[in-house]
């Protein structure tokens, strides 16, 4: 199979998609950048000048490693459930694709079975010597350091062993054209000052003065990031937290305000175990998800025959979170008789059971939450005007996830972890667009629907990969929005695409213009319902030039 053959087999030009509109340049599910690669260059020298050459090369080395793996993990995606050694040429391709350098294999011997890989490649127009002789001109060192990462970095994902590509001859010593070697990190005896650059640097010696700062950012930032179970960064965020945070150390009733699925039982249960109650129980209830004609005898308790089915006596919510803390979520949905009886506990501190004459003295903690515009309820007559202003003692407003752009990261971070130990899968996190998808949805469910959405990704991603929009989203549209590239390498709208394709499938041996003229003409009068004026308008033609095309064809 030629270069060409790979390239057209797996459609890598339409996988590249410049969307103007959005400002985003897209590779499958990964965010590229097109950059001026002197500005790269300018990047590269001060690296050199900066961190010295043999840290700048590893750097460098590093970087494209990286880069390589991500190729490799399109490229696995790509075949399917085919033979991997059937996509593993894409590298060079993809390495061509992305304005780095051309390549020729040369030779490529592959067994995955038995984790054998030998290779050589020539490359030219690498970009890297271009800026490297600008930079310092012809030296006694190979330069093309990124794209041996990169090179090193690919074969490594498909072997899942470490193979290491060295460059035998480079335009930045002299030499015609780069040539590379890649095999296996151990085979590469008497070679360890070079395999070197591939790993991880320490260089703690060096920021030994910045120990002190390093440790209260870090500090700070695991602040911001976690509160308990409470995740976020925003301003919004620390708003309603800085004022949970006040209001954790004493009894004060707090009304919990925002959207449903904004978290609002989260930050009641981080007001309970920050509070002085943290040992005692904590009582939930969804006010909302309760009959009328139960919610008092769940609240309250009843006694033995207060109402049919009434078979023992028990107690309420408010009993069993004596010393401690009771939730009522959706309170704003409780009955008006219900109301009555919450204000009077409110009040005095004691439950009556239902079918009950004694009293029972409570001490409880209330946290109420509502979506519910309680001020517009008060108006409208279905919320009690004096338990409301007794449980807007302390209101807190939490924000809704679309105002919390910043949190979303830091969320989709926790949500990873929770639902890939659950489910013992190992993941690579979500692909560029999902993340981008992720930031600019407008989450109507709010942390709820993010974290279903984030259980789902899970479940579907492929171990070992990335979670792609169409995990995230049921019937998202694969297809990048931007144009494409032509064989010539030029950019296609989407309307220029579909044509393309329309041709390609007419274009097929015995194919007849005129009757397909025809065709196209005749199709126009039906939609126009034989209305040629209108039939004209449709393929872009004057009325008079449709009648003569038909008259010509033998139609009219």
């Amino acid at each position: 199979m030629t270069d060409d053959d790979l390239i057209d087999r797996f459609d890598l030009r339409a996988r590249l998609r410049f969307c103007m509109d959005s400002g985003n340049i897209w590779f499958d599910e990964n965010r590229m950048l097109l950059l001026h690669a002197r500005a790269v260059g300018a990047l590269r020298r001060e690296l050199f000048n900066s961190l010295g050459q043999e840290r700048a090369r590893a750097l460098l080395v590093r970087m494209g490693f990286a880069s390589g793996q991500q190729d490799a993990e399109l490229a696995k995606k790509l075949v399917g459930d085919g033979a991997l050694e059937d996509v593993f040429l894409l590298g060079p391709q993809l390495h061509s694709l992305e304005g780095l350098v051309h390549v020729t294999t040369i030779r490529s011997d592959l067994d995955l079975k038995q984790g054998r890989f030998y290779g050589e490649f020539r490359w030219d127009n690498s970009w890297e010597d271009e800026v490297h002789i600008g930079d310092f001109g012809i030296g006694e060192d190979p330069a093309c350091w990124t794209m041996v990462g990169y090179a090193s970095g690919y074969v490594t994902a498909f072997m899942n062993r470490f193979v290491v590509f060295k460059e035998t001859r480079c335009l930045s010593r002299g030499d015609g054209h780069c040539y590379i070697v890649g095999k296996p990190a151990d085979e590469w005896e008497g070679e360890e000052s070079y395999i070197h650059y591939f790993q991880p640097e320490n260089i703690a010696g060096q920021l030994l003065e910045l120990q002190e700062e390093l440790s209260k950012l870090r500090a700070s930032l695991s602040e911001k990031r976690s509160a308990g179970n409470l995740i976020g960064v925003s301003q919004g965020f620390h708003a309603a937290f800085d004022l949970i945070q006040k209001a954790a150390s004493n009894t004060i009733t707090v009304l919990l305000l925002g959207e449903t699925g904004v978290g609002k039982e989260m930050f009641a249960r981080w007001l309970h175990d920050n509070g002085p109650r943290n040992l005692k129980p904590f009582v939930a209830v969804n006010c909302a998800a309760i009959p009328n004609e139960l919610i008092e005898s769940e609240l309250f308790g009843a006694e033995r025959g207060a109402f049919t089915g009434a078979q023992q006596s028990r107690p309420g919510r408010f009993e069993r979170a004596h010393g401690g803390t009771l939730f009522l979520d959706e309170i704003g949905d409780l009955s008006p008789a219900a109301q009555v009886k919450l204000l009077r506990v409110l009040q005095t501190g004691e439950v009556e059971r239902l079918g009950d004459m004694k009293t029972r003295k409570v001490d409880v903690r209330l946290v109420a939450a509502t979506n519910v515009d309680l001020r517009k309820a008060v108006k409208e007559g279905r919320f009690r005007a004096d338990l409301y202003y007794r449980l807007t003692t302390y209101p807190v407003v939490i924000p809704p996830l679309r105002e919390r752009v910043s949190d979303i990261a830091l969320l989709v971070d926790a949500f990873l972890e929770k639902y890939s130990t659950i489910y013992q899968k190992k993941l690579r996190g979500v692909t560029d667009r999902a993340a981008q998808r992720l930031q600019t949805y407008e989450w109507p469910g709010n942390i709820r629907e993010l974290e279903n959405m984030i259980e789902r990704g899970v479940l579907l991603a492929p171990h070992g990969g990335a979670i792609e929009i169409g995990h995230l989203f049921a019937g998202a549209d694969d297809a990048v929005e931007g144009d494409g590239l032509g064989q010539a390498g030029q950019l296609r709208g989407p309307a220029q695409e579909r044509d393309d394709e329309v041709c390609e499938r007419l274009l097929v041996p015995g194919f007849d213009l005129d009757r397909h003229e025809l065709r196209l003409m005749r199709a126009a009068l039906d939609r126009a319902r034989g209305n040629v004026a209108e039939a004209a308008r449709m393929l872009g033609i004057t009325r008079r030039q449709l009648a003569y095309r038909l008259k010509d064809l033998g139609d009219a």
